[in-house]
Protein backbone atom coordinates (compact mmCIF):
# COMPACT_ATOMS: atom_id res chain seq x y z
CA UNK A 1 0.00 0.00 0.00
CA UNK A 2 1.36 3.53 -0.64
CA UNK A 3 0.22 5.80 2.07
CA UNK A 4 0.36 9.42 2.40
CA UNK A 5 1.56 10.94 5.98
CA UNK A 6 1.10 14.64 6.54
CA UNK A 7 3.30 15.52 9.13
CA UNK A 8 6.03 13.25 8.37
CA UNK A 9 8.54 14.41 10.91
CA UNK A 10 6.63 14.35 13.72
CA UNK A 11 7.49 11.59 16.26
CA UNK A 12 4.46 9.58 15.84
CA UNK A 13 4.77 10.26 12.10
CA UNK A 14 8.26 8.80 12.23
CA UNK A 15 7.62 5.84 14.18
CA UNK A 16 4.81 4.86 11.45
CA UNK A 17 6.47 5.59 8.68
CA UNK A 18 8.84 2.77 10.50
CA UNK A 19 6.26 0.77 10.52
CA UNK A 20 4.82 0.96 7.64
CA UNK A 21 7.95 0.24 5.95
CA UNK A 22 8.65 -3.09 7.98
CA UNK A 23 5.93 -4.60 6.83
CA UNK A 24 6.71 -3.70 2.86
CA UNK A 25 4.35 -0.93 2.52
CA UNK A 26 5.34 2.69 0.90
CA UNK A 27 4.83 5.25 2.93
CA UNK A 28 5.28 8.75 1.77
CA UNK A 29 5.68 11.53 4.36
CA UNK A 30 4.82 15.51 3.79
CA UNK A 31 7.09 17.91 4.86
CA UNK A 32 7.69 21.39 5.56
CA UNK A 33 11.65 21.30 5.06
CA UNK A 34 13.48 19.87 2.76
CA UNK A 35 16.05 19.54 5.98
CA UNK A 36 13.54 16.88 7.27
CA UNK A 37 13.80 15.00 4.47
CA UNK A 38 16.85 12.11 5.87
CA UNK A 39 15.03 11.20 8.92
CA UNK A 40 12.47 9.81 6.35
CA UNK A 41 14.76 8.18 4.05
CA UNK A 42 16.12 6.32 6.83
CA UNK A 43 13.27 5.27 7.63
CA UNK A 44 12.32 4.00 4.20
CA UNK A 45 9.56 6.87 3.52
CA UNK A 46 9.64 9.24 1.11
CA UNK A 47 9.84 12.31 1.53
CA UNK A 48 8.08 15.00 -0.16
CA UNK A 49 8.04 18.62 0.78
CA UNK A 50 4.81 20.52 0.75
CA UNK A 51 3.29 23.07 2.70
CA UNK A 52 -0.54 22.41 3.66
CA UNK A 53 -0.97 25.95 4.80
CA UNK A 54 0.37 27.51 1.85
CA UNK A 55 -0.91 24.77 -0.93
CA UNK A 56 -4.35 24.26 -2.57
CA UNK A 57 -6.70 21.38 -3.58
CA UNK A 58 -5.07 20.53 -6.72
CA UNK A 59 -1.17 20.67 -5.72
CA UNK A 60 -1.99 18.57 -2.67
CA UNK A 61 -4.25 15.89 -5.13
CA UNK A 62 -1.57 16.08 -7.80
CA UNK A 63 0.58 14.28 -4.56
CA UNK A 64 -1.75 12.03 -3.58
CA UNK A 65 -1.82 10.31 -6.86
CA UNK A 66 -1.93 6.51 -6.53
CA UNK A 67 -1.94 6.63 -2.70
CA UNK A 68 -4.66 4.16 -1.07
CA UNK A 69 -4.80 5.89 1.89
CA UNK A 70 -3.79 9.42 3.96
CA UNK A 71 -3.13 9.95 7.56
CA UNK A 72 -3.17 13.16 8.89
CA UNK A 73 -0.75 13.58 11.71
CA UNK A 74 0.00 16.93 11.47
CA UNK A 75 -0.20 19.91 13.96
CA UNK A 76 0.82 23.27 14.77
CA UNK A 77 2.73 22.33 17.80
CA UNK A 78 3.63 23.79 20.98
CA UNK A 79 4.24 27.46 21.19
CA UNK A 80 2.07 28.21 17.99
CA UNK A 81 -0.90 30.84 19.05
CA UNK A 82 -4.50 30.61 18.30
CA UNK A 83 -4.27 31.46 14.52
CA UNK A 84 -2.20 28.51 13.36
CA UNK A 85 -4.56 26.21 15.65
CA UNK A 86 -7.26 26.87 13.18
CA UNK A 87 -4.87 26.92 9.65
CA UNK A 88 -3.30 23.93 10.45
CA UNK A 89 -5.64 21.49 12.66
CA UNK A 90 -8.32 22.48 11.11
CA UNK A 91 -7.82 23.56 7.98
CA UNK A 92 -5.16 21.87 6.51
CA UNK A 93 -7.10 18.66 7.56
CA UNK A 94 -10.08 19.59 5.81
CA UNK A 95 -7.69 20.71 2.78
CA UNK A 96 -6.21 16.84 2.70
CA UNK A 97 -9.53 15.77 2.48
CA UNK A 98 -10.22 17.95 -0.14
CA UNK A 99 -7.80 16.45 -2.20
CA UNK A 100 -7.89 12.67 -0.79
CA UNK A 101 -11.45 12.65 -2.69
CA UNK A 102 -9.92 14.65 -5.61
CA UNK A 103 -7.18 11.80 -6.21
CA UNK A 104 -9.33 9.15 -5.71
CA UNK A 105 -7.96 7.97 -2.30
CA UNK A 106 -10.79 5.88 -0.43
CA UNK A 107 -9.01 5.94 3.33
CA UNK A 108 -8.25 8.82 5.40
CA UNK A 109 -7.59 8.48 9.44
CA UNK A 110 -7.24 11.42 11.49
CA UNK A 111 -5.26 11.76 14.29
CA UNK A 112 -7.49 14.42 16.44
CA UNK A 113 -7.16 14.98 20.29
CA UNK A 114 -9.19 13.84 23.39
CA UNK A 115 -11.57 16.55 24.45
CA UNK A 116 -11.84 17.63 20.53
CA UNK A 117 -15.24 19.41 19.80
CA UNK A 118 -16.33 22.75 17.71
CA UNK A 119 -17.84 23.89 20.49
CA UNK A 120 -15.09 23.66 23.27
CA UNK A 121 -14.59 26.77 25.45
CA UNK A 122 -11.46 29.13 26.17
CA UNK A 123 -11.31 27.65 29.90
CA UNK A 124 -7.48 28.79 31.31
CA UNK A 125 -5.85 28.32 28.50
CA UNK A 126 -7.91 30.30 25.34
CA UNK A 127 -4.96 28.51 22.74
CA UNK A 128 -5.73 24.85 24.17
CA UNK A 129 -9.27 25.46 24.01
CA UNK A 130 -8.31 26.83 20.29
CA UNK A 131 -6.75 23.81 19.10
CA UNK A 132 -9.58 21.79 21.25
CA UNK A 133 -11.92 23.53 18.35
CA UNK A 134 -9.71 22.98 15.77
CA UNK A 135 -9.16 20.02 15.89
CA UNK A 136 -13.23 19.04 16.34
CA UNK A 137 -14.24 20.90 13.49
CA UNK A 138 -12.29 19.13 11.50
CA UNK A 139 -13.10 15.87 12.59
CA UNK A 140 -16.67 16.82 12.07
CA UNK A 141 -16.12 18.00 8.38
CA UNK A 142 -14.08 14.56 8.00
CA UNK A 143 -17.35 12.48 9.03
CA UNK A 144 -19.44 14.40 6.96
CA UNK A 145 -17.76 12.80 3.74
CA UNK A 146 -19.42 9.76 2.86
CA UNK A 147 -16.74 9.39 -0.22
CA UNK A 148 -14.20 8.35 2.10
CA UNK A 149 -13.34 5.28 4.54
CA UNK A 150 -12.46 7.86 7.29
CA UNK A 151 -11.21 6.88 11.31
CA UNK A 152 -10.55 9.69 13.84
CA UNK A 153 -8.33 8.07 16.45
CA UNK A 154 -7.88 10.62 19.83
CA UNK A 155 -5.12 9.56 21.72
CA UNK A 156 -4.84 10.39 25.58
CA UNK A 157 -1.64 12.28 26.82
CA UNK A 158 0.96 11.45 25.01
CA UNK A 159 4.48 10.08 26.63
CA UNK A 160 7.80 8.94 25.14
CA UNK A 161 7.81 5.72 27.49
CA UNK A 162 8.51 2.52 25.28
CA UNK A 163 5.84 1.04 23.37
CA UNK A 164 3.98 -1.58 25.16
CA UNK A 165 1.25 -2.79 22.33
CA UNK A 166 -1.35 -3.27 25.04
CA UNK A 167 -4.30 -0.78 24.65
CA UNK A 168 -7.34 0.23 25.24
CA UNK A 169 -9.35 1.27 22.32
CA UNK A 170 -13.08 2.35 22.35
CA UNK A 171 -15.62 4.51 21.70
CA UNK A 172 -15.01 6.44 24.96
CA UNK A 173 -12.33 5.13 27.25
CA UNK A 174 -11.96 8.13 29.67
CA UNK A 175 -8.42 10.17 30.34
CA UNK A 176 -5.27 8.80 30.56
CA UNK A 177 -2.06 8.31 28.34
CA UNK A 178 -0.59 6.23 25.56
CA UNK A 179 3.17 6.45 24.32
CA UNK A 180 3.42 7.99 20.59
CA UNK A 181 4.91 4.23 19.76
CA UNK A 182 1.73 2.66 20.81
CA UNK A 183 -0.12 5.30 18.58
CA UNK A 184 1.96 4.87 15.59
CA UNK A 185 1.41 1.01 15.95
CA UNK A 186 -2.68 1.62 16.10
CA UNK A 187 -2.24 3.49 13.10
CA UNK A 188 -0.37 1.33 11.40
CA UNK A 189 -2.91 -1.22 12.28
CA UNK A 190 -5.91 0.76 10.87
CA UNK A 191 -3.92 0.85 7.85
CA UNK A 192 -5.23 -2.22 6.23
CA UNK A 193 -7.76 -3.83 3.97
CA UNK A 194 -10.36 -3.97 4.41
CA UNK A 195 -10.51 -0.71 6.65
CA UNK A 196 -11.01 -1.64 10.38
CA UNK A 197 -12.94 0.99 12.23
CA UNK A 198 -14.06 3.04 9.44
CA UNK A 199 -16.79 4.98 10.53
CA UNK A 200 -15.86 5.16 13.98
CA UNK A 201 -14.26 7.98 15.98
CA UNK A 202 -12.10 5.90 18.70
CA UNK A 203 -10.56 7.04 22.10
CA UNK A 204 -7.07 5.37 22.93
CA UNK A 205 -5.32 4.97 26.12
CA UNK A 206 -2.27 2.61 27.49
CA UNK A 207 -4.25 -0.64 28.55
CA UNK A 208 -4.32 -4.46 28.57
CA UNK A 209 -5.03 -5.45 24.73
CA UNK A 210 -2.99 -6.04 22.35
CA UNK A 211 -3.80 -3.78 19.60
CA UNK A 212 -5.11 -6.29 17.08
CA UNK A 213 -7.29 -7.94 19.66
CA UNK A 214 -8.60 -3.89 20.69
CA UNK A 215 -9.80 -3.23 17.20
CA UNK A 216 -11.32 -7.11 16.69
CA UNK A 217 -13.37 -6.31 19.90
CA UNK A 218 -14.85 -3.16 18.13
Amino acid sequence: MRIVIAGGHGRIALDLEQLLTDRGDTPVGLIRHAGQADDLRQRGAEPVVLDLESSDASEVAAVLGGADAVVFAAGAGPGSGAARKDTVDRAAAVLLADAAERAGVPRYVMVSSMGADAAAPDGPDPVFGAYLRAKGAADDDLRARPGLEWTVLRPGSLTDAPPTGLVTLAEHTGRGSVPRGDVAAVLAALLTVPAPAAGLTLELLSGRQPIAAALTGL
